[in-house]
């Protein structure tokens, strides 16, 4: 596969889009934006509780997913820069239907995914600041965070750019600090566990259900592509950004997700206040050394909300576009008249987070039971629409050859069709693993609500996909 920058002349697009969106997302943007939205500390420790393995996992998935899936939608992206990235690359595929379905997934994902988000975010702030927070308390807190990123998103994308920008800064210095943390505190005491042959060597059975973190961990390539007319030169930068911010995103994990399992022994790796006591026990309970984590706690508390803003920007924009084109309800695609921002989008995904919210927290008796309950639950939504992606890729490099890609990526049809149905089945087996854990008899308590909940969210996406379709099809 070669990973060759395009080498074409640079000629810039005019400073606003056909549709009045302003180009303000330059290369330096959109690749801190790619750094902050895959670049994910909130799942870092779910990653590392499956042991010293991990980290073989991590190479094993960069090798035969990462690597090809940041080439495939480097190209799509610089070949397709049009608003609404991943719904328009499947729409030419394969027509609006399918178009629709992934749309829904990848938007809705996100109103089911920020409250994981931030009732792991009022797990954290209340192990810091407040301990005995009640359930209540922390589920008001969580809606409130959650509007908060719709006012924000909502803001034009020239200032809201600056909340993912910061945040990749800052998760990549907390990335390096626990790794770095981690080898120095390794020189002083051994490493918490035993990183051997037959450790690293991967494993059959309960840690697995762990796997599928380091894939969903790996994703977020194409959502800047949901920005597409808003970028000043696409056909040259998508690519540039694709494979910087891609090196970096890989090193960050391998390195952090080492320094944790060199400080925590396994069965101590906590989904919630992993990240913390992994720097409580590299950095010790000196004043400096509780300042330290007092501030990486604060640093990976802003990163939380940055996450969520930067998922929010770019799949808003895709289900706008999909709204636009009549595939979704014409409410989510209300454009803000100044900003030209979806903010019917961002206020329909702060209904369902508030909503989804108050519904979980009646359910789960523990921050960490409702965190993986939420994850579980719109991760699986969120990797639908990646089983479309790749099959796209394949499907336009036939039907559409005449499209000029100027990043293209390398290798026989045939060998790109095996590398695409390699990354289905990566996604495939991270769907299956976030509902079984391998090696043990399905738990039906813990499976049935998440299985519930995708297929509940299906079936309304079905509905109001097809009632938008007859309302196309209805005489004017």
């Amino acid at each position: 596969m070669s990973t060759d920058l395009p080498n074409v002349a640079a000629t810039a697009p005019p400073a606003r889009s056909g549709r009045g969106f302003k180009r303000v997302l330059g290369l330096l943007d959109m690749t801190l934006f790619t750094v902050c939205a895959i670049l994910v500390i909130d799942t870092l420790a779910a990653s590392a509780a499956i042991g010293p393995s991990a980290m073989t996992w991590w190479v094993i998935t960069l090798v035969l997913f990462f690597i090809p899936y940041a080439l495939m939608t480097a190209e799509l992206g610089a070949a397709y820069p049009h608003q609404g990235g991943i719904q328009g690359w499947i729409r030419k595929a394969y027509g609006d239907r399918w178009a629709a379905r992934a749309t829904w997934c990848y938007w809705i994902n996100v109103a089911l995914w920020m409250p994981s988000v931030y009732i792991l975010f009022v797990g954290m702030f209340a192990q810091m600041f407040w301990p005995e927070m009640g359930l209540a308390a922390r589920i008001g807190l969580a809606i409130v965070l959650s509007w908060l990123t719709v006012g924000f998103g909502i803001l034009s994308l020239e200032v809201s750019k600056w909340i993912p920008n910061l945040g990749a800064f800052i998760k990549a210095a907390i990335m390096l600090l626990i790794g770095g943390g981690g080898i120095y505190y390794v020189i002083g005491h051994g490493t918490a566990n035993e990183f051997s042959v037959a450790t690293l060597t991967p494993q059959l059975g309960a840690s697995l259900a762990f796997l599928p973190v380091i894939v969903y961990n790996y994703l977020g390539f194409e959502l800047m592509s949901g920005a597409g007319e808003e970028m000043k030169d696409p056909a040259r930068d998508v690519p540039r950004a694709v494979m910087t911010a891609g090196i970096a995103i890989a090193l960050f994990y391998l390195l952090a997700t080492f320094g944790i399992l060199a400080v925590l022994p396994q069965e101590e790796i906590g989904l919630v206040e992993g990240l913390l006591d992994t720097a409580a026990r590299i950095f010790g309970d000196s004043a400096a050394g509780t300042a330290l984590v007092t501030a990486i706690g604060i640093g990976a508390l802003y990163t939380f909300f940055a996450n969520m803003v930067t998922w929010s920007l770019g799949a808003n924009r895709s289900a706008q576009a999909a709204a636009d084109d009549g595939e979704l309800p014409a409410m989510l695609g209300v454009v803000h008249p100044r900003h030209k921002t979806p903010v019917g989008a961002f206020i329909a995904m702060g209904v369902v987070g508030t909503a989804v919210i108050l519904a979980y927290g009646v359910l789960a008796q523990t921050t960490e039971d409702l965190f993986w309950s939420l994850f579980a639950f719109s991760s699986i939504v969120f990797l639908l629409p990646y089983l479309l992606l790749f099959p796209t890729f394949v499907r336009l490099r036939r039907m559409d050859p005449a499209t000029p890609r100027p990043y293209r990526m390398s290798g026989p049809m045939a060998w790109l069709v095996i590398l695409a149905a390699v990354c289905v089945l990566f996604i495939l087996q991270a769907i299956v693993f976030f509902v079984w854990v391998p090696g043990e008899p399905m738990d039906w308590a813990a499976a049935g609500p998440i299985i519930a909940g995708v297929a509940a969210t299906l079936l309304v996406g079905e509905v109001l996909i097809g009632r938008q379709a007859r309302a196309q099809k209805a005489p004017a």
